[in-house]
């Protein structure tokens, strides 16, 4: 048996140790490539031959250590859950608002320090969704360390949603996150003041998407497209499956896309383009009264659920986009946020000095996160219940407990 454990040595460099009855440096070197690699590339098409050249050793010495490239990539995993839960497990504070503020500038923090760690952590919370429980029990425990109380799901959601949806676009993509800001959102919430009432965000019917009754050849393609890509994956889907699925030729497939990865970009496109349809035709109730902000975020929260509930495929199809086709994505969630921005409202949080795009990078955080637990836990628990919770969060944060 092989041990590695990565840990911050004084709160700055990554540094490896193992023990094996191999050469302890030989290892490193097999781990550092594949970290590099992973993070670069998507899982499924980076070869151990390719690691092995990366690390300057033959594939002969791979098999000395690791029985497969899977075994690597979990140990990999493996190890940044120890990162994580050495760097929340450190965290102090004289009261539960430092304690709240050292713990979410902890994540932050490792997010900056480690960002082909986070990378890869991100594949693998997609790829084998274990270490994503896993980390959110390590997640959840330290939260309510940091309040002095037991933390949920609820909990959960509100706090590291958000924390770490910005951590992450932050660290990968240069978003704009104030670290103040989110201080403050977890201590006070970000619509303050505001109640809801839960027969506007959860009453009602919600119209589905309209039904074309004759599809285009085009449309049939995407539509096999989505189905295929998100029950298989990109790279598991080849484009005779997708004209075999909707009755053409691969020919025609040509006609309409230049490549795989062009008709991946307009599938991604088209999946963010239904989802805000769908929320934003269903978000008011008809004949009932204007919902203010905090109802219009419960209740188009609800709706995500409710889409997913009928269609996991757009889910599966931009997650796996996030490591396949990164700037497709990044367009996506831009499209979101230029929705925010355009709210008939001006998005005027009751925030005082809470920057907005990091409210807009919070609730996407928030919805993402949540779409996760239902996207990928067959069992979710309490839905209703857990976003009534977290509706009260928004409204007043942590301030109970501080």
């Amino acid at each position: 048996m092989w041990f590695m454990h990565i840990y911050d040595e004084g709160g700055g460099g990554r540094t490896l140790t193992m023990e094996s009855r191999g050469n302890p440096a030989t290892e490193a070197k097999l781990v550092e490539a594949a970290v590099k690699l992973f993070s670069q590339k998507w899982y499924g098409i980076v070869s151990v031959a390719e690691i092995c050249r990366e690390a300057g050793l033959s594939n002969g010495v791979f098999y000395r250590y690791f029985d497969g490239k899977e075994t690597l990539f979990r140990r990999i995993l493996g190890s940044v859950l120890d990162l994580i839960r050495a760097n929340v497990d450190s965290v102090s504070g004289s009261d539960a608002r430092d304690r709240l503020r050292a713990f979410a500038r902890s994540i932050v923090e490792v997010s900056e320090r480690h960002p082909d760690l986070i990378a890869v952590f991100r594949e693998g919370q997609y790829r084998l969704f274990e270490y994503e429980q896993r980390l959110v029990a390590i997640y959840t425990r330290a939260l309510g360390t940091a309040l002095g109380r037991e933390a949920g799901l609820p909990e959960y959601l509100f706090a590291l949603g958000g924390i770490r949806f910005c951590a992450i676009r932050r660290s990968l993509h240069g978003s704009s996150v104030d670290l103040d800001s989110l201080f403050s959102i977890l201590e006070g919430g970000l619509f303050r003041g505001l109640e809801f009432d839960t027969s506007m965000v959860f009453g009602g019917s919600a119209s589905p998407l309209p039904l074309a009754l004759e599809e285009s050849a085009r449309e049939r393609l995407l539509r096999s497209g989505k189905r295929l890509f998100g029950e298989k994956g990109f790279f598991e889907t080849n484009i005779h499956e997708v004209t075999d699925g909707a009755g053409l030729s691969v020919g025609a497939f040509y006609t309409y896309f230049e490549s795989k990865e062009s008709f991946y970009s307009e599938l991604i496109a088209q999946v963010g383009h239904e989802v805000r349809t769908f929320i934003a035709r269903n978000i008011e109730r008809e004949g009932a009264r204007e919902l203010n902000r905090l109802e219009r975020e419960l209740r188009g929260l609800w709706l995500w659920l409710v889409y997913l509930s009928m269609d996991k495929n757009c889910y599966t199809i931009v997650r796996e986009a996030e490591f396949v086709l990164p700037a497709a994505v990044r367009e996506y969630y831009g499209a979101f946020i230029s929705g925010y921005r355009k709210n008939p409202e001006g998005n005027s949080f009751p925030l005082g000095t809470i920057d907005e795009g990091t409210a807009i990078e919070f609730l996407l955080g928030l919805a993402h996160y949540f779409g996760i637990e239902l996207a990928f836990d067959e069992s979710p628990a309490n839905a209703r219940a857990v976003v009534e919770t977290i509706g009260g969060y928004l409204s007043k944060g942590f301030s109970d407990y501080l």
